[in-house]
């Protein structure tokens, strides 16, 4: 199944320079995000407690992939968007910082974490929500992404985790 010819690039988008890459296509057919899970979870050999999806378009495939490996879902989210008490990781942008959250009880000591994001660019969203995780003394299985955009050398933040990727630009 040809699953990128079905992300949109929207080139300038969010600002001059970025060429977008629209996952919203690949969402409209159900076979294709079940063919998405399949490829993703043959990609686990062992079994997973909790999927814990990046806010917002992680959130996608990490509630699907969390029913499909029978695992709990955990939500990381932007700060001041988590309703209980929460952990709190800065990560840099290109033009500042920003901040994740994850509810201080979402993983328990010694539990096997996915983590799924829809984009690996730069790395620094992936690598504060894996560092949330360690936080809580998860262990991080794996971490997998829809596309990942390979000029931008976000694996380098990752270095010592397994990594995954459907799509490769």
């Amino acid at each position: 199944m040809n699953i990128e010819s079905l992300v949109r690039t929207i080139p300038d988008f969010p600002k001059k320079g970025i060429s977008y890459k629209d996952i919203t296509p690949l969402l409209q057919d159900y076979k294709v995000m079940e063919y998405c899970v399949k490829k993703f979870a043959e990609q686990i050999d062992s079994p997973i407690d909790k999927v814990v999806g990046i806010e917002s378009r992680g959130f996608f495939f990490a509630t699907l992939l969390a029913k499909e490996l029978k695992a709990g879902f955990v939500l990381i989210r932007k700060s001041g968007k988590l309703p209980y008490n929460t952990l709190k990781e800065p990560y840099d942008l290109e033009y500042g910082q920003d901040e994740l959250e994850i509810h201080e009880d979402a993983i328990l000591k010694g539990e096997k974490v996915l983590i799924h994001d829809d984009v690996l660019a730069t790395g620094g969203t992936a690598k504060a929500a894996c560092n949330l995780v360690e936080r809580l003394e998860g262990e991080i299985i794996q971490c997998n992404f829809l596309i990942e955009l390979t000029f931008l050398e976000g694996k380098n933040q990752l270095e010592g985790k397994d990594i995954f990727s459907l799509i490769k630009y």
